[in-house]
């Protein structure tokens, strides 16, 4: 008897099925990484976007901060620096004590305020004043790469409150108008650092405004040696990197206030802050900088690309058409001191590389300059 083997059929894919489902795998797989790739390249984006913010947003509260305090402690109207005959020529700021300048136009203000008639104004500090398309560090590009436009500048005058140099007893010793000396009050109180402190004391390139009986005037500090440990011998020597030491000049110099003037001295330190976009080298991006008297500049954020100021003179007294959103009083005729309020608008970039999916954000605030315009009626 003859037996059929019989045999059982394996089930399985056919080779046509497998290729169907390979296809599918792979087109689910590129999806899958298609869409983790455009949620880190979001991330990424976000991350950049809000580190850029953050960065625009300190840089813009330091100049906030800085301009708010304009003027303050300054004599009401500002001080007028060394003029007459003997004098050495407008004196600077934003320069740095290797006689570097970063900026074009670094003079103190010259020119006439008002039209009836107009007064003249020359070498006088006021406790801002305005860089329009002036904010491009001096030997620079002529524009910013990233935009193509000159951004602005400002500098800002104001009494560092940070140190009590006025409680050092100040004296004239010689009869030069090139040296005064501070020592330190008897009980010297406890807070008080010695006068050459080297974190917050007196250093070579600040500016001193002294004031006596007969008025204010400003020094540059060329030389600062101590003093009964405590308090300071200071030289203001002619030739100084910023132009202020001029004893020659028939008025407003340190020997015109400190001649014949007795006691008391006063002495306090002044800071002269300018803000500035600096592009460092070819193919670096741009940087917004921060110099103070006669120091070399500090980086204060990355990747600034633009910075923009406009100052509103308009009050009850002034209502012209060139009051409101002016960009430099002085050019059409108004003083700084009559400024109430600053615009700032700084604007920062973020790049990836090579360019590639850059980003840009422009933040605006406002700033009213009360030491400017401020008057106590009181006294």
């Amino acid at each position: 008897m003859n037996f059929r083997r019989m045999t059982k059929r394996t089930s399985g894919f056919s080779l046509l099925e497998l290729m169907v489902a390979m296809a599918l795998g792979l087109v689910v797989l590129g999806a899958a990484t298609q869409l983790f790739k455009l949620s880190m390249t979001t991330s990424s984006l976000v991350s950049n976007r809000t580190e850029m913010q953050q960065n625009v947003r300190a840089a813009l509260t330091m100049i906030s901060n800085d301009v708010s305090l304009a003027g303050a402690g300054l004599p009401p109207g500002g001080i007028q620096l060394p003029n007459g005959a003997g004098n050495a020529g407008l004196s600077r700021f934003a320069c740095d004590q290797t006689s570097k300048c970063y900026l074009n136009n670094n003079s103190y203000a010259n020119g006439t305020v008002g039209t009836a008639p107009p007064v003249p104004v020359w070498n006088y500090m006021y406790g801002l004043m305005s860089g329009s398309a002036n904010g491009m560090e001096k030997g620079g590009p002529a524009t910013i790469p990233a935009t193509g436009g000159i951004p602005d500048a400002v500098t800002v005058v104001y009494v560092d409150g940070s140190y009590a140099l006025d409680q050092f007893i100040g004296a004239y010793p010689d009869a030069t108008g090139t040296r005064i000396t501070l020592t330190a009050p008897v009980p010297m109180p406890a807070t008080l650092l010695p006068a050459t402190d080297p974190g917050v004391g007196i250093k070579v390139g600040d500016l001193l405004m002294v004031t006596t009986s007969k008025g204010s005037a400003v020094g540059e500090v060329s030389i600062v040696s101590p003093l009964a440990t405590t308090g300071a011998t200071v030289t203001f020597s002619n030739g100084d990197t910023l132009n202020v030491n001029q004893s020659g000049a028939a008025s407003n110099t340190l020997l015109t206030i400190l001649t014949g003037a007795g006691t008391p001295v006063t002495v306090r330190r002044l800071l002269a802050i300018s803000y500035f976009i600096e592009v460092p080298t070819t193919g670096q991006l741009p940087r917004l900088m921060r110099q103070v008297n006669g120091n070399i500049p500090q980086p204060v954020a990355d990747n600034m690309i633009d910075l923009q100021i406009d100052y509103d003179l308009c009050d009850t007294g002034n209502t012209t058409a060139t009051c409101a959103n002016t960009v430099d009083p002085l050019a059409v005729n108004l003083s700084p001191n009559e400024i109430h309020k600053v615009s700032i608008a700084l604007m920062g970039q973020s790049l990836t590389s090579n360019g590639k999916d850059s980003q840009s954000m422009r933040l605006t605030t406002a700033v009213s300059a009360r030491n400017l315009t401020f008057r106590d009626r009181y006294q």
